[in-house]
């Protein structure tokens, strides 16, 4: 197994250090505050967000970042082909709730196309990270990385992943319709990585994100070999693809292929 590549390596130590100062503020617990759309933030998102733009913008000044907290401030960058997209804390709800289901997400986007990602959740100190080209991949508690890979999906029917916390009302009746004969509920970007890694098949999402809730997820997803397409009602219309700033960032709905 190849070593990340340098681009990887940088997103990999600024997530990880991230990571550590959210497990810090975790343990010493926070106050949970309210943005103006209603979402929870926490001091552990803009923390993490900083030492992520801090390490980004050391390594890589020329690329601009797309950052959840930056952007709920109005701190909006010119975004050309590439750029990286951050969200310091993603599952904030879970984090309040203390179900250690959060992770510190990174993608780097390349002409709509999130071509790396990482992803990490703090609490049980478990890594995702992939790319194109390089593949996928998982280290626990700080173990070697071990390769990971989407699986074929079962002839006795599908396990289809949804969000614990922002399922839409007619989920159930719409995943029937999929052949997901079972389910597992997931908060955070951890749906793509169960996909990426072959713990279930299908992960359709009938409600809003953004981009910077999937961009690193649909980025190891697509190295381990899925893919995430957009849906039109529950029609497929191509990958999901990024930089609408004429949306304000957010997604259509989706749909996150094992296979």
């Amino acid at each position: 197994m190849s070593a990340p590549s340098d681009m990887l390596r940088t997103m990999i130590d600024a997530a990880l250090a991230a990571g550590e100062e959210i497990a810090c503020i975790y343990a010493a617990g926070c106050t949970i505050e309210e943005k103006s759309d209603g979402s929870p933030v926490t001091i552990a998102d803009r923390r993490a967000e900083a030492i992520i733009l801090d390490r980004l913008g050391a390594a890589f000044p020329e690329i601009p970042v797309l950052a959840e907290e930056e952007a709920a401030a109005g701190r909006i960058p010119e975004l050309d082909g590439r750029f990286f997209c951050v969200d310091p804390l993603d599952g904030t709800k879970g984090f309040a709730l203390r179900n250690g289901e959060f992770t510190v997400n990174i993608a780097l986007v390349e002409a709509g196309v999130p071509v790396a990602g990482v992803i990490y959740a703090p609490v049980p100190d478990l890594l995702y990270y992939g790319a194109r080209a390089e593949g996928a991949f998982r280290a626990r508690g700080g173990a070697p990385a071990e390769a990971i890979a989407t699986r074929a999906p079962p002839a006795h029917g599908l396990t289809g992943i949804g969000s614990r916390n922002h399922a839409a009302s007619d989920t159930d009746a719409r995943a029937a319709r999929l052949g997901i004969v079972d389910y597992l509920p997931s908060g955070s970007s951890l749906k793509f990585c169960m996909l990426a890694e072959g713990s279930a098949d299908v992960y359709p999402r009938w409600g809003r994100t953004m981009e910077w809730d999937t961009a690193a997820g649909q980025a190891i997803l697509e190295a381990a070999g899925g893919r995430v397409l957009a849906l039109d009602g529950d029609r497929e219309t191509g990958p999901l693809r990024y930089g609408k700033a004429d949306r304000g960032f957010d997604n259509p709905h989706f749909i996150a292929w094992a296979r």
